[in-house]
């Protein structure tokens, strides 16, 4: 600004600024268009800011003057920007939909909803029961050493328990194991008792296949060890368990023989008429501890397995094992 300002120059700054400010806020295409031009025309650095800040050198009577027409000018810009802001909002928002619209008349894409594997929902049943009973549950490798297998679980080399479980070898010492109970022996090493865990997963035996029998099957697998505990409780926890995954039926123990537990007991339920055998069970053999570091005088537990497949079976009468390995949709729709 020059030394001498007159009120006409000052105004017609203002008229300039107005006409500019119009034209500029019309050709904004933007939000962030409109924001550099709000903080260049009303910004404390702005334009109108430079209009005032010269009003300080004409006499005292026009200031006023001028000061009216930049507060009228002030507003007209801000009323500007806001309806210019809306329109460019309402034009972006009707682009967007413009792209996005859908085509209601199309055929819906149809993807059908999945559902667990009879096997793996009875595998979560029997853990989550087990799991409700204090047990943690523990998984292994299921390529297991010969130690792990048969050697640690009383079994040792040429005992004819090892033809009850015909595996595959994959090497002198490497197989496939079992059972589940190499994970009992595996917890054992690194965990002291009290110890209460379950133990699922996929086993392997020479098996034939028929319908009862299959070479790949999965099993469920109880360890408690603790102080004083006795067939009283491993009675009472069985029970307990077949009772709830069945319901309230009638259960026998029947004495039977396994390498690593001693006594050793057969499970039945009374189950539609019928007693069915379901799983075996028995107390922890004291030559088992011993193999493990336990002092058998001061602790004593138990174990039970199962397997899944019968228990699957049973639940749902299925009448072939082999039904659940062929992925037969028609089959599997059912549950």
């Amino acid at each position: 600004m020059s030394a001498t300002v007159s009120l006409q120059q000052l105004t017609e700054q203002l008229e300039q600024l107005e006409a500019q400010a119009a034209a500029d806020i019309a050709a904004a295409a933007s939000a962030s268009e409109l924001e550099e031009l709000r903080v260049g025309l009303l910004g404390k650095k702005g334009r109108l800011s430079g209009v005032l800040g010269a009003m300080g050198k004409l006499p005292g009577d026009e200031r006023p003057l001028v000061g009216q027409r930049a507060n009228v000018l002030k507003e007209q810009v801000q009323s500007l920007l806001s309806e210019r802001l809306h329109a460019v909002k309402s034009a972006a928002m009707a682009e967007r939909i413009a792209q996005e619209t859908l085509d209601v008349t199309m055929p819906a894409s149809f993807t059908p909803v999945g559902h667990r594997h009879p096997l793996i929902s009875t595998i979560e049943e029997i853990v989550d029961i087990f799991s409700g009973l204090g047990y943690r549950v523990e998984e292994g490798p299921e390529i297991e050493s010969d130690f792990y297998n048969f050697t640690a679980l009383n079994i040792p080399p040429h005992h004819p328990a090892r033809d009850m479980q015909d595996t595959f070898y994959l090497s002198d010492h490497e197989l496939l194991r079992t059972h589940t109970s190499p994970v009992q022996i595996r917890h054992l090493e690194n965990n002291a008792p009290p110890v209460r865990i379950v133990a699922p997963g996929r086993v392997y035996r020479r098996d034939a296949v028929d319908a009862t029998h299959s070479p790949v099957f999965h099993q469920v697998e109880v360890l408690a060890i603790d102080e004083g505990l006795d067939f009283s409780h491993l009675r009472g926890t069985v029970t307990s368990f077949l009772q709830q995954f069945f319901g309230d039926l009638p259960v026998r123990f029947r004495a039977s023989y396994f390498p690593f537990t001693e006594p050793s007991a057969e499970v039945d339920v009374q189950w539609r008429g019928r007693w069915l055998e379901v799983m075996g069970c028995g107390m922890v053999d004291p030559a088992v501890l011993e193999g493990m570091g336990i002092d058998p005088e001061r602790y004593s537990g138990f174990a039970a397995g199962l397997g899944v497949e019968r228990f699957c079976m049973v639940r749902h009468g299925i009448d072939d094992i082999r039904r659940l390995f062929t992925s037969d949709l028609r089959f599997l729709e059912q549950f």
